[in-house]
């Protein structure tokens, strides 16, 4: 018999106990390889429509499909065992009416998902109710909102203006209002991330925000400088893992083209005198 304990996930309950209590640490993923590195370190994992743009090359998050989407939380489902799975829920899969936003989201929840995440201001707050009140915990996304950057008019920080602040304030007041677990703050203007943070009962999540905020997340290729040279002013990088795989994969090639690869060690049966 194992005598090991086993390893619980974090639950959505806990994560909103952490409010007032100790910050939220959260990354993104969207591979088996990814998540398995990350898991035992955060407390939740997101599989964000950015995936769009760092997994496949797209120029913004509005073309990922539900069902690709679910293909990747399933496998970051497979490698973790520890941290929560929210699944990003993609541009017109739960505009159109409750139903729609039920049905797709119970597909993620059907691969895995924990969670699920939505963009939107209080016209969405109908939305998280309807959800939460059939068992599928919602975390709302208020501010820079990826998916509304036509909208928008590009990725442009939000909440500059007295009148931009009292909206986002109050979209981020109808999420929690509705049944939210927490609340994401993307590109808001870091008073504006203390001030909700400090009059809502739920979670924010920042990024782009406040570090008064309750918790943070990054998408992990832009922390670990995996997305190229341009990267938005909200990011630290941790890591220049560009630079690591670039040298490693000159040394294997130059290593291959001058017959120094494979080694006798890295051969099977072979004869030694």
């Amino acid at each position: 018999m194992s005598t090991h304990a086993e390893i619980k996930r974090v639950t959505v309950p806990q994560l909103r106990a952490c409010k007032g209590q100790r910050k939220i640490a959260a990354l993104t993923a969207h591979n088996f390889s990814t998540a398995r590195i990350i898991d035992e370190y955060l407390d939740f994992i997101l599989i964000g429509d950015s995936t769009a743009m760092v997994a496949y090359g797209l120029p913004n998050t509005l073309s990922i499909t539900l069902e690709q989407i679910a293909q990747h939380t399933a496998a970051v489902v497979r490698a973790t065992k520890h941290a929560c799975i929210v699944a990003d829920m993609p541009f017109g899969t739960y505009q159109e009416s409750l139903e729609q936003a039920f049905r797709n989201a119970a597909y993620l929840v059907s691969h895995g998902a924990d969670a699920v995440k939505l963009e939107g201001g209080a016209v969405m707050a109908p939305t998280i109710e309807f959800l939460v009140a059939r068992g599928i915990p919602v975390l709302a996304h208020v501010g820079l909102m990826p998916q509304y950057v036509n909208t928008m008019g590009g990725y442009l920080a939000q909440g500059k203006t007295p009148d931009a602040a009292a909206r986002i304030l109050g979209d981020a007041k109808a999420h929690e209002q509705a049944g939210a677990f927490g609340v994401v703050l993307e590109g808001v203007a870091e008073a504006l991330g203390t001030e909700i943070t400090e009059q809502l009962s739920i979670p924010t999540i920042g990024i782009g925000a406040s570090v008064s905020c309750d918790g943070q997340i990054l998408v992990t290729e832009d922390m670990l400088g995996l997305s190229g040279e341009r990267v938005p002013k909200f990011v630290k990088r941790y890591a220049n893992l560009e630079e690591s795989m670039r040298s490693a994969v000159q040394r294997y090639a130059d290593e291959v083209r001058a017959s120094k690869f494979p080694e006798p060690q890295h051969c099977f049966a072979v004869k030694r005198s």
